[in-house]
């Protein structure tokens, strides 16, 4: 298993799949093939069903501005759900055409190669490995981390800190209508300012918690910086839980930084183990994900052992088994932006039952990993980020 440093990438949303991901490619394929004068890029799978509306078009210009996109959405028999085929042209002879994967998170993988060069830094299975590994030696999930990593990481982490927080006050502050079409007003500082009478403190919370998760999901839908986390669909999560633990219950941003580590370590797994990208897995993979990381964060946060850590980042990941992604219109906003906020309270709840009833478990969090990899695979591919099934097809049916 490879570096967390690659769970949190730092970008242009709305989606790490369909925009960072594609921006990625056409970075590093111009730089293989620099003399190029022509490159077509054609897109398939989930790429070509729901570009326009993510904007991967776009995000393959702005770093090919010259490049020629089509979308073949005939061919269904691929490799991966996001398929790139990239083909350079020089004096018009083609010399080099190759299949590009957006393989989720912003992740790539050129057909033929490993995804990234980092060096294996987990040599563990999974997180049952792990977290014998971390009892044996008398060690917290954040003293594993820290003993395997680079220094780097830390440091890196505060950059993905300062880019979380950035992004929770530019939701916080902005209004008007997303971009898109569908006319979908912002919400989040609607819910930031608008305390009901009499509110108790656990309304307050969720009130707030969902604010900041709203507003980080607005500014990815308003294709603003955003950070995977994993994933640009499911980048409200985490965020909106640090900052409301940081700023409004007073956590040392230290603290935090372990916080984000911990659940980047969950991220990490699961990416390994299975897959954060809803068009190979469905919502499951990034909703699921990051109330999974968040979870585990949190407890982390609070203080719990390895066993609780574990325990809150397996329910959380369990009951969002089966979650489909079906945005409307192709767009990151519904029900994604809604969804993050759901997730970010789900966290919180899982991280409450774990505190108590981690002793009764009986799955494991590599058992519910190993299940929704194998729940997403058996999922029809109008759910998973095709916007053919689900409350996709139902809005548009309404609609004409």
């Amino acid at each position: 298993m490879k570096s967390i440093l690659s769970v949190y990438k730092i970008g242009h949303g709305p989606s790490s799949s369909h925009t960072v991901g594609p921006y990625n490619a056409a970075k590093e394929y111009r730089r293989r093939y620099p003399d190029a004068d022509r490159i077509d890029v054609t897109l398939f799978g989930s790429l070509a069903f729901t570009g326009a509306g993510h904007g991967t078009e776009k995000a393959i210009r702005s770093a090919i501005p010259e490049a020629t996109v089509h979308s073949d959405r005939e061919n269904r028999d691929l490799p991966h759900p996001n398929t790139m085929l990239f083909s350079a042209y020089r004096d018009d002879k083609l010399i080099d055409s190759t299949r590009i994967f957006s393989i989720g998170g912003g992740s790539i993988r050129f057909e033929g190669e490993d995804s990234d060069e980092e060096r294996v830094v987990y040599p563990e299975a999974g997180l049952t490995e792990m977290l014998e590994y971390c009892r044996e030696n008398g060690m917290s999930f954040r003293e594993f981390i820290y003993s395997r990593e680079s220094d780097r990481l830390k440091e890196y982490l505060h950059t993905v800190w300062d880019a979380m927080k950035s992004a929770v006050r530019r939701g916080l502050e902005a209004e008007g209508v997303l971009p898109g079409g569908l006319g979908v007003t912002r919400k989040a500082k609607i819910l930031f300012n608008k305390r009901c009478y009499n509110e108790s403190s656990d309304v307050t919370m969720n009130r707030l918690i969902a604010a900041y998760a709203y507003a980080v999901s607005e500014e990815n839908a308003s294709e603003n910086i955003v950070v995977t986390a994993p994933t640009c669909g499911s980048c409200g999560v985490i965020p909106a839980i640090m900052y409301y633990m940081e700023f409004d219950r007073g956590f040392p941003e230290e603290e935090i930084i372990d916080a984000l580590a911990v659940a980047g370590l969950i991220g990490n797994v699961i990416r390994t183990n299975a897959s954060i990208s809803g068009a190979e897995c469905g919502c499951q993979a990034e909703i699921g994900s990051a109330c999974s990381m968040a979870a585990a964060g949190l407890a982390s946060l609070y203080g719990l052992n390895t066993d609780q850590i574990e325990y809150a980042a397996e329910i959380a990941m369990e009951h969002n088994l089966g979650l489909t992604c079906d945005p409307v219109n192709g767009l990151v906003q519904i029900p994604c932006i809604e969804r993050n906020a759901v997730a970010a309270m789900r966290a919180i709840n899982s991280v409450d039952l774990s505190r108590f009833l981690y002793e009764t478990r009986k799955i494991s969090f590599d058992q519910v990993i190993a299940t929704m990899y194998q729940t997403g695979k058996d999922m029809s591919d109008k759910y998973r980020e095709t916007s053919h099934g689900g409350l996709a097809e139902i809005y548009r049916n309404i609609q004409s």
